[in-house]
């Protein structure tokens, strides 16, 4: 086996591993044996478990973000973007259980790491949500500011149920789909066609 598909075997056993046990119960151990080698060769590949962990963390929001790229990408409707970019998000999730990491809390070594990804991965998908039609009306102003909100309401609404239904698999993707759909499109719809609330 070559490095790069044994460094390919490692990361995918510890995506289960870190995904089912965290970060601070997870061991190189575990992590080598799901691989079918010893610790010492996962470290011919990763300096550390913090290295391994960090390596995840990248793969997987990079991963996240350019399915969105790809998905929201076009000029079909929205309404029909959409639902097939929530669609290959759920469908990622099925296989890469490591995506749970991008949304968990780090642990605190990694803590400042983290955040600057998510903010990278904020900073690529604020202007993914500028782009659409109405995306002006969200808020009182069109700011940067009120763009990175409904950016942060849309990811994390997304990410809520996604963690839910993750834990829930008897429930059809399509159901969780329409969810948010129901719950995030229809207002995102109002909007644009000029609808706004009003306080008191």
């Amino acid at each position: 086996m070559s490095a790069g598909a044994r460094r390919e075997v490692i990361e995918r056993a510890a995506s289960h591993v870190f995904a089912e046990s965290g970060y601070d119960r997870a061991s190189i151990d575990e992590i080598a044996r799901r691989s079918g080698v010893s610790a010492p060769v996962v470290y011919d590949h990763f300096e550390s478990k913090q290295d391994l962990y960090r390596r995840l963390l990248e793969r997987h929001l990079q991963g996240l973000l350019q399915l969105w790229r790809e998905e929201l990408a076009g000029d079909e409707p929205p309404a029909d973007r959409i639902p097939r970019a929530l669609d290959a998000w759920f469908r990622y999730i099925e296989e890469h259980p490591a995506w749970l990491l991008v949304f968990r809390d780090a642990p605190p070594e990694l803590a400042e790491f983290h955040r600057q990804l998510r903010a990278e991965g904020l900073g690529s998908l604020v202007p993914l949500l500028a782009r659409e039609p109405g995306a002006e009306s969200l808020a009182p102003s069109a700011d940067e500011s009120s763009l990175a909100m409904a950016t942060e309401l849309f990811r994390y609404a997304v990410a809520g149920v996604a963690l839910w239904w993750s834990e829930h698999r008897d429930v059809p993707r399509e159901q969780a789909i329409a969810t948010i759909m129901n719950m995030l499109w229809i207002g995102f719809d109002r909007v644009s066609a000029g609808e706004r609330w009003r306080p008191g």
